[in-house]
């Protein structure tokens, strides 16, 4: 089994939030894969299918962002996934709005919700996928701004970008981590 996880907060308060992008791209997946109800478990909503040959969990911790290293916690004991079979969709404000970058481990870079996943499974070797959802505009706390709604001028670029990052999870589910990194992550200069 591979192991998807979309991070964001429950709840309508939190809908179409920059920190809630991860929760976007699993609801697109939901959609492209014409996925039924989900169900409850893990402390979040679930999705179980069949995609590139892979079984297939979607999760959705429904615990606060800062929490959700429980349900992956619940989920990958249950299941017995190994670490690089679990993939994590987080917001990333140090990223420009229309980046993504793949990793395959790393530290939470201050991420809290990866933060806990890192802390709970005992390991930075986690797969990840950092959507761009910034800069950070001068004067704004960081918990402000994640927490802040995509302006209007924002709306169509974060809608590509959210396309794109469901595009980098088809492609992982079918390929090898090093080959979505040279497709996905952005080029330097």
């Amino acid at each position: 089994m591979k192991l998807v996880v979309g991070l964001g907060n429950p709840g309508r308060k939190y809908l179409n939030t920059r920190h809630n992008v991860g929760f976007a791209v699993i609801e697109l997946l939901q959609r492209r894969w014409k996925l039924g109800e989900s169900k409850q478990q893990f402390q979040a909503f679930t999705d179980e299918c069949q995609q590139s040959d892979e079984r297939v969990m979607l999760l959705r911790p429904q615990t606060m962002m800062n929490l959700s290293g429980a349900s992956v916690l619940a989920a990958r004991d249950f299941y017995k996934v190994p670490h690089e079979r679990i993939l994590v969709l987080t917001d990333d404000f140090a990223l420009p709005l229309g980046k993504l970058r793949i990793r395959p481990q790393g530290t939470a870079g201050g991420q809290k919700g990866l933060a806990d996943i890192l802390r709970r499974l005992g390991s930075e070797q986690i797969p990840r996928l950092r959507i761009g959802v910034g800069p950070l505009p001068p004067g704004w706390e960081a918990a402000d701004f994640v927490l802040s709604k995509f302006t209007a001028a924002e709306q169509p670029e974060i809608e590509i970008q959210i396309e794109r990052a469901a595009d980098a999870v088809e492609h992982w589910l079918a390929k090898d981590l090093a080959t979505i990194m040279a497709k996905f992550n952005p080029t330097m200069p």
